[in-house]
């Protein structure tokens, strides 16, 4: 039986149905927990295939290497890995905003912006993407990995990456997707359920957590259903890229 906030929504929370408006609180608990090993559980959870992942979306994103000035707004990008990655590709005219709900992810990320000496091109601003504080048309570029399943109200995350984008720039979306090659299909199962939550208990003390992140995936829009909302939110030009037999998406959407 689903259980029904005052407005009537409700929302999965991994295999469980939650009213829409807890499973914020539910994701903020889940990211403060691990802040501090989110990065090392990255490698191991992922063998060290989300930088691979990470570097397809930079390429994509492919930031000016010139001075002229590019503003990148990543949202629910934490500890700033794809705001140092873009950073590293692109010219001094470029600045990028991280924008997180999450006050722990977001103070790892500061503490390496400093050790890698990007503080001045890479700022973070704690914000939540269904209601960002930022002018309409401010941002050259939005990107988002393996954030937007989180959101409560994908379809207001999505409507606000399109209000604060200029025109003629681009949505990046990097999240999990539904692996597409018979018998790998089984394999990701089997470590995603069976391997994934002790790993996260050996390593960060909480396996309750990352069995969440688990059951998340399974919840998220099929990649056609996805890039339907990135069109419904008014983005053009919409189109995604499987990778890794399809356990990741790229989803791209311009506004134009």
């Amino acid at each position: 039986m689903k259980t029904m906030d005052k407005a009537g929504e409700t929302t999965h929370f991994g295999f469980r149905d939650v009213p829409v408006d807890d499973k914020q609180t539910l994701v903020n608990e889940v990211f403060h927990s691990v802040a501090r090993r989110y990065d090392l559980m990255n490698d191991l959870m992922s063998v060290g295939l989300h930088r691979v992942w990470k570097d397809v979306m930079i390429n994509a994103l492919n930031p000016p290497r010139s001075d002229a000035p590019f503003a990148l707004l990543d949202v629910a990008g934490g500890t700033g890995d794809i705001s140092f990655r873009a950073a590293k590709e692109a010219g001094y005219g470029f600045h990028a905003t991280v924008c997180d709900i999450n006050s722990g992810m977001l103070a790892v990320g500061r503490e390496r912006a400093i050790t890698r000496h990007l503080e001045d091109r890479v700022s973070f601003v704690e914000g939540n993407a269904e209601a960002l504080e930022f002018p309409d048309r401010s941002f050259d570029a939005y990107t988002i990995a393996f954030g937007i399943r989180n959101v409560p109200r994908i379809d207001r995350a999505l409507a606000e990456a399109y209000r604060v984008l200029k025109p003629g720039s681009r949505f990046l979306c990097l999240e999990f997707s539904t692996v597409d090659v018979p018998g790998l299909d089984r394999i990701y199962d089997l470590f995603s359920f069976k391997v994934i939550p002790p790993l996260g208990k050996a390593v960060t003390g909480d396996a309750e957590s990352y069995r969440y992140l688990v059951e998340s995936i399974r919840k998220f829009p099929k990649p056609p259903a996805f890039s339907e909302m990135i069109r419904d939110a008014g983005f053009s030009r919409v189109n995604y890229q499987l990778l890794t037999g399809g356990i990741v998406a790229l989803h791209s959407g311009w506004r134009l």
